[in-house]
């Protein structure tokens, strides 16, 4: 993990381009005020998830994949243990592909739902750079 991932603390267990397994470790820094995880810690869970399961399919296409869409509908709260996240690839198309990824507590619980649309892009060649 790199960037905003590493951040906040997301562990990829499993990765193919149907399912994805991930947690995160609660931490303070990922609640809001009230003490609860902060939704946006689900959303960018959920984005990345999916992002890098179509990312890694499509990639041998000359392909890369980014977020189109993210629908996070927050359940139950989770303050403290793992956040446990497991994905599903509901539809896989030409140019989107739509994930659900439900959100549990070390209980089992479900406390969140997202549903994730990815779109599909052809890889543009990045310019070389300039000499000055």
């Amino acid at each position: 993990m790199r960037g905003f991932d590493r951040l906040y603390g997301l562990e990829l267990l499993a990765c193919s381009d149907s399912e994805v397994q991930a947690q995160v470790t609660v931490r303070e820094e990922l609640k809001q005020p009230a003490g609860l995880v902060h939704g946006g810690v689900y959303a960018a869970i959920a984005e990345s998830m999916a992002s890098l399961a179509t990312a890694l399919a499509v990639l041998e296409n000359g392909e890369t994949a980014v977020g189109l869409s993210n629908n996070t509908s927050f359940l139950r709260p989770v303050t403290a243990g793992l956040i446990h996240a497991h994905a599903i690839r509901l539809h896989r198309g030409r140019t989107t592909w739509v994930w659900d990824v439900r959100f549990t507590d070390d209980g089992g619980h479900l406390c969140a739902a997202t549903r994730m649309t990815i779109a599909v892009r052809s890889i543009r060649a990045r310019p070389s750079a300039v000499s000055a």
